[in-house]
């Protein structure tokens, strides 16, 4: 046998073997994919199982509240759902930054436009009484200086001067300027105090309400005592007692 005949039987007997192995090969990733198919929908399966299994104890949950709470409304007992509201932790930081640069505007960021006017109002006045007794301090203590110098040309001389007569003595004596001076003063600095202590409490309200709104402290938030009545529908007999209600 000639070497080209050997050759070409080798060939022969390997070929099978050869297309055997493509096939193989070009199965392992089908069967790979096959079972990653497999694996994706079971997790599917499980996760919608899951799923059903909250809605169902869900349901449960709900069915369980709303008996308790039948039984409960049979006492008097009354239950009332209440929404949540958002918090902005920055809203009483506003209010007080609000307020110090124009005070009742914090009032108004915190949607209490009544206290605006009272704010305004209690500002205003401590500040006309500052500047009342200031401005009569003043005319005094020049009154005063003048007269220690020894003129007697002081507005508080002669208060009556369209009577064209000079007087011998002054209308308002050393002692006497020098007691209203004095007195204004003292009420200067108070006004003073009182203002700037409205000032501050204009900025603490704000803040302090700024806070306080943010809190579920309105009307939902409560007990209510009230007498409780009601007749039985079968045999008419009254049920009474106190009902309570509870908020919150």
């Amino acid at each position: 046998m000639t070497k080209a005949a050997c050759l070409f039987l080798l060939l022969a007997g390997l070929g099978p073997g050869l297309q055997a192995q493509e096939t193989n090969a070009r199965e392992v990733p089908q069967d790979s994919l096959a079972r990653q198919q497999v694996a994706d929908s079971l997790a599917l399966e499980q996760e919608a199982d899951s799923a059903a299994r909250q809605r169902v104890a869900d349901s449960l949950r709900n069915r369980d509240e709303e008996a308790v709470q039948r039984q409960m409304a049979g006492s008097g007992i009354r239950f009332e759902k209440v929404e949540k509201q958002e918090i902005n932790p920055l809203a009483p930081s506003k209010a007080a930054f609000f307020s110090a640069v124009l005070p009742g505007l914090g009032q108004i960021y915190n949607r209490r436009y009544w206290k605006a006017p009272i704010v305004w109002a209690a500002i205003g006045t401590g500040t006309y009484v500052y500047i009342y007794n200031d401005d009569l301090y003043d005319r005094f203590r020049t009154a005063f200086k003048r007269r220690r110098a020894g003129f007697t040309d002081d507005e508080f001389y002669d208060l009556n001067k369209d009577d064209n007569v000079t007087p011998t003595t002054p209308d308002f004596s050393d002692e006497a300027l020098q007691d209203a001076q004095e007195r204004y003063q003292r009420d200067r600095d108070l006004a003073l105090l009182i203002t700037i202590g409205l000032y501050a409490l204009n900025i603490i309200d704000a803040n302090v309400d700024a806070h306080l709104k943010q809190y579920n402290v309105d009307e939902d938030l409560s007990m209510e005592v009230t007498p409780y009545l009601e007749t039985n529908p079968i045999n008419g007999n009254p049920h009474y007692g106190l009902a309570v209600n509870l908020r919150f």
